[in-house]
């Protein structure tokens, strides 16, 4: 159903699944040329590629995107999907985790892309990116216990499915995706660190660019707290699913 999903976004059009590798490519030869080539952005004063801004801004946007196409697309999946609700002897507590892993595959995909223009634009590849599922595997936690409570809420106020669209754009510019936290006043540093974002951004950067390890013991702390989040939005379907039938 995962990759019945993937391919049925791309029914019809005449590029098919390579839009998915496409997209991404496309993606970052934009944020390239804008941002390293006519903005002349810089990530750091000490930046030694003026290609830097560029690769940094696309590891937070691919952490960020795989949230919100979670997010977005979670309050209308039981909606969306009534035949499996009435008809059908269906677990209904699949459909996220479908959702979760089609958007994974693209994330996956820009992940894939990030990693080949690195080695071309450095000439090497760090070691350290295979530290990358480490790092995302709480995150995926996290974002599978939000998408069963979005799901569940989504039969219930429809009106969650307008509002996301404006939680992800928000969350994306209070998490450090156009910008390192450490250029930040030290105030609101510890409002950024429980951003649940922050956290994952900053991780896949140090494996995936600067050659550095994960922090283990914070990733371990954010495991603890991704398991009870996990563990609540699941209970939580479980609870509301009684009353699907009956609204839908």
């Amino acid at each position: 159903m995962t990759w019945r999903d993937i391919l049925g976004r791309y029914r019809g059009s005449a590029g098919g699944l390579a839009w998915s590798l496409l997209t991404p490519i496309l993606m970052l030869a934009v944020y390239t040329i804008v941002f390293s080539g006519i903005f002349k952005a810089r990530w750091s004063d000490d930046a030694a590629s003026p290609l830097d801004y560029a690769l940094q801004l696309f590891v937070g946007l691919i952490v960020h995107g795989l949230a919100a196409e979670c997010i977005n697309r979670a309050p209308g999946l039981v909606v969306g999907n009534v035949s499996y609700v009435k008809r059908v002897l269906f677990p209904l507590d699949t459909l996220p985790v479908i959702n979760l892993l089609s958007a994974l595959f693209h994330s996956a995909i820009s992940i894939m892309v990030l990693l080949v223009f690195f080695a071309f634009v450095e000439h090497h590849l760090p070691v350290t990116a295979l530290w990358l599922p480490v790092v995302v595997f709480p995150y995926l936690l996290m974002l599978a216990g939000v998408s069963w409570l979005l799901a569940a809420l989504g039969v219930y106020l429809r009106d969650i499915a307008q509002l996301m669209g404006l939680v992800t754009m928000i969350l994306m510019f209070l998490s450090p995706v156009f910008y390192p936290v450490a250029k930040l006043p030290e105030r609101f540093h510890v409002f950024f660190h429980l951003n649940p974002l922050t956290l994952i951004i900053e991780q896949a950067r140090v494996v995936t660019l600067s050659g550095g390890m994960p922090n283990l013991p914070a990733l371990g702390l954010y495991t603890l707290v991704a398991l009870a989040v996990a563990w609540a939005g699941l209970s939580a379907f479980h609870k509301m699913k009684k009353g699907f039938a009956d609204v839908l």
